[in-house]
């Protein structure tokens, strides 16, 4: 096949557009050639077992699936009775980015609650946590966080646990989204478990695609009483690959060894480096009129540009409006995202705020 893209082309729109890493390739090469069992009876599937249990402790079970959204309400689903329903920030990637999946697809009534940092407290979880037993209420039955969150904020442990434990005294489960789990993991520099099993977590997510796999993406249950059916939804839910070999090879590939630490730490240093640029460039007033909106903790930068800025800057480099009507941009440094890549952009954003006619006092 001829190559139809520019390799040199990069952007920060999203860490959904990079590549697969050089490793996770050579790693279905490795896994290609003969003959294995399909659905999971293969051994890269065997080995990723072996490879959660030690990453979030025994009784950890994997369940390998196809993209973000399938792990999400395939997890979620087997959370919950037909009558159940689930709190979530407002912010949340399965009420904002989900194409109403966990509603359509699965059923699932949720609860978003107003939360300008993308975190869930316990106060915030009582908006909507109330109501168990009337007949006229969906039930809420599970809370659902996302780590890091869709504004690249953090949860520390603590604050987890204190979820948790507020969602557990009142009958509630707690899920957590880990799109990008191995960011969290690099900017916190603590184990897996260390903010998922050791403070409460029943249910995650884990990704990989955002952080240099192919498409490869999984359930990990760490309380069995917390799940059921899995083994059904999947195939239900059109996420049960049958060549689950090469799902579970990119996800050996990035958790056997430190490969999910390395580019998720690239990436978040490279998101540092370019806040770090651009506060510089505000603070010798060669950047007027930009703001940030949220702490930089993982690989996304949340700024306010002047307006016409950020479609002017977007002919050199792709990047989404966050809110259109702020002025609001989001900017994700990828795996590959380069030093030169970010300076590169943040000498384009200084050359098209110069040109931004200046008011006149």
């Amino acid at each position: 096949m001829t190559r139809l893209h520019d390799t040199e082309l990069r952007g920060f729109a999203s860490d959904n557009y990079s590549g697969v890493h050089p490793e996770v390739l050579d790693a279905l090469a490795e896994a290609n050639g003969g003959h294995q069992a399909a659905y999971g009876g293969d051994e890269y599937t065997a080995r990723l077992q072996e490879v959660i249990v030690r990453h979030f402790g025994e009784g950890a079970s994997v369940w390998p699936m196809f993209n973000g959204t399938g792990a999400n309400v395939v997890g979620l689903q087997s959370m919950l009775p037909r009558w159940g329903a689930v709190i979530c920030a407002d912010t949340a990637h399965i009420h904002v980015d989900e194409g109403g999946a966990p509603e359509k697809s699965a059923g699932i009534k949720l609860l978003p609650v107003p939360a300008a940092d993308g975190k869930l407290t316990p106060e915030r979880i009582a908006a909507e946590a109330w109501g168990w037993g009337d007949e006229h209420r969906a039930q809420p039955l599970v809370v659902h966080l996302t780590q890091s969150t869709e504004l690249g904020t953090l949860y520390t442990p603590d604050e987890i646990r204190a979820v948790t434990d507020h969602a557990h005294a009142h009958g509630m489960s707690v899920h957590l989204d880990g799109a990008r789990l191995s960011n969290a993991a690099a900017a916190l520099d603590l184990p897996l478990r260390a903010f998922t099993t050791d403070v409460g977590v029943d249910v995650l997510s884990l990704g990989g695609t955002k952080n240099g796999a192919l498409g490869a993406e999984a359930v990990v249950v760490l309380n069995r009483a917390a799940s059921q059916g899995l083994v059904h939804l999947r195939k239900h839910q059109m996420q049960l690959a049958s060549k689950m070999r090469f799902v579970s090879a990119q996800l050996l590939a990035l958790l056997d060894g430190d490969l999910y630490l390395r580019t998720a730490g690239h990436a978040n240093a490279m998101a540092r480096r370019l806040r770090d640029g651009i506060e510089a460039g505000i603070a010798d007033g060669s950047m007027p009129g930009v703001a940030f909106t949220q702490p930089t903790q993982v690989n996304a930068v949340f700024a306010v540009l002047p307006g016409g800025v950020a479609d002017r800057l977007r002919r050199r480099f792709r990047f989404y409006d966050w809110d259109a009507a702020t002025g609001e941009v989001r900017w994700v440094c990828s795996f590959d995202t380069t030093a030169e890549d970010v300076d590169a952009f943040v000498a384009a954003l200084r050359s098209e705020l110069a040109a931004e006619p200046q008011a006149v006092g």
